[in-house]
Formats: structure tokens, C-alpha cells, sequence
């Protein structure tokens, strides 16, 4: 009987669409409700720490006096908290994948110093 329903399923498979791709050259279209990861528009960050407060994975650090910003994906669970809790809205959960790391390393953002840019004006 289990001969049968494999039978049925190597045929079926002949004649259907590959379901794998090669990737990295061919990427599959993102499913529907993908959270992605989360990106960081540094010009309206005020450095305020609400996002690193609230991560349950500990994997946002903001460093006010060295004006950073930094996440480790590795870490980061895509529960969105930090997008939903940014007073400036200036975080945001892009739907796609992390993209490809040779390395465990943390992605550091340089906020600008809106003040800066005013005495430069």
C-alpha cells in the first residue's frame, strides 16, 4: 500500500514545478506575513532607547555618546516591539530576508547629530 502512494508521488513530481531554487542567484517569492528584519532610518532617531528597552532578545544597543545605533540580527526574533514602540516611528520591519552573512557580525548605524547640521547650515 505505501509503495502506491510513493509511486503516485514520484509521478506527481515529474511533471510539477521544482520546489527548490538555486540559491543565492534565484530567490522564491516572500510568503505572505514574513516579518523580515528590522531597519533603521538614523535621521529621525533621536537615540531615545526605547527600542533597546523593550527588545526581549537584548539584540538592539544604543550607545548615545558615540551616537550609534546597532542590531544583531542573529538575535533579533522579528516580534516587531521596537517598530511598534519608536516614539519618532523612525524603525520599521522590511518584508524580506536578512541578507546573507559570512560572519556573526552586529550591523552598526551612525546617527547624525541634528544639531551639527544646523551649525553647518
Amino acid at each position: 500500500m505505501g509503495s502506491f502512494k510513493l509511486g503516485g508521488m514520484t509521478l506527481g513530481s515529474l511533471f510539477k514545478k521544482p520546489e527548490t531554487v538555486l540559491y543565492p542567484f534565484e530567490t522564491k517569492p516572500a510568503p505572505a506575513g514574513l516579518k523580515g528584519h528590522v531597519e533603521n532610518e538614523v535621521s529621525q532617531c533621536i537615540l531615545c532607547g526605547i527600542c533597546q528597552k523593550s527588545c526581549p532578545a537584548d539584540a538592539i544597543v544604543v550607545e548615545k555618546k558615540e551616537r550609534t545605533w546597532s542590531i544583531d540580527p542573529f538575535r533579533c526574533v522579528q516580534c516587531g516591539t521596537c517598530v511598534r514602540l519608536c516614539p519618532k516611528k523612525c524603525l520599521a520591519m522590511e518584508p524580506s530576508y536578512t541578507p546573507i552573512a559570512t560572519a556573526k557580525t552586529c550591523r552598526v548605524l551612525q546617527v547624525p547629530d541634528p544639531k551639527a547640521a544646523v551649525t553647518e547650515s
